[in-house]
């Protein structure tokens, strides 16, 4: 039942809705400084210090790069680093890829993780239409997980998604998103192959693998991954793009 406008204006109000797309963002912290209130840190030393401590809370950024890249490394030392710290997390896994073990090797509390597992497929030959369903539903997920607050990172892991399942997406789903997390605490992270969308003074991060990186044995599914990541910035001070090769390998 569609609300009166009376009613939906005042809803958008109660949510600081109502707002243009860049008011009250919060400041890029200085390089070096971490306040936690305003970033969430990835406990790589080599990638925050580059970030400004991490990424920003209280805005849309984005993980993205092609597969064997480093995003499912570095999302899960991320989503370790927020529970460490006794925050909750929350994953919308929209192709129902997550690996338990893989998470619990890198120190991720499971007993702090909101995992939601969908039905998107990387290859839907003649069902589209159904795998499109399957993107909107993770798509609400994601808002509802938003809406409900209290988890310092909440991801959306699409990167094995078509790339015309996202395209579909309408615009209005990012600027949606970006206005639902703003100004909050937590830390809204898209990880895809490709840059989706982010908010003012959310950032992308773009992976590659580094020249001559490889694997190594062991627990972790994702260890001793040397990749680059490039960082940009729609509000940086004076450089815009800067580059910064990090490992995923970690003690």
């Amino acid at each position: 039942m569609a609300l009166p406008r009376a009613q939906l204006e005042s809803l958008l109000r109660t949510r600081q809705l109502d707002r243009t797309l860049t008011t009250a963002l919060p400041p890029i912290a200085p390089a070096g400084i971490a306040d936690e209130f305003v970033i969430a840190p990835t406990r790589v030393t080599a990638l925050d210090a580059r970030l400004g401590g991490g990424f920003p809370r209280g805005q849309l950024s984005e993980m993205v790069g092609p597969r064997s890249s480093g995003r499912t490394s570095l999302l899960l030392q991320t989503l370790a680093a927020s529970t460490a710290r006794g925050e909750l997390v929350a994953l919308v896994d929209a192709l129902d890829m997550f690996d338990v073990e893989s998470a619990e090797a890198a120190g991720v509390q499971l007993d702090r993780l909101l995992w939601i597992r969908g039905h998107v497929v990387s290859n839907p030959g003649m069902c589209r239409d159904m795998n499109q369903r399957a993107m909107e539903q993770a798509i609400r997920a994601f808002t509802l997980v938003l809406q409900a607050g209290n988890f310092g990172v909440v991801a959306f892991d699409v990167a094995e998604a078509p790339a015309d399942a996202i395209r579909r997406l309408p615009f209005t789903t990012w600027l949606r998103l970006q206005r639902l997390v703003e100004g909050s605490q937590t830390t809204a992270v898209l990880v895809g192959a490709e840059p989706m969308a982010r908010s003012s003074a959310g950032l992308t991060l773009k992976l590659s693998r580094a020249e001559g990186s490889g694997l190594r044995a062991g627990p972790r599914l994702f260890d001793g991954l040397n990749v680059e990541a490039r960082v940009v910035r729609a509000r940086a001070r004076g450089q815009v793009d800067v580059r910064v090769s990090v490992s995923t390998s970690c003690a």
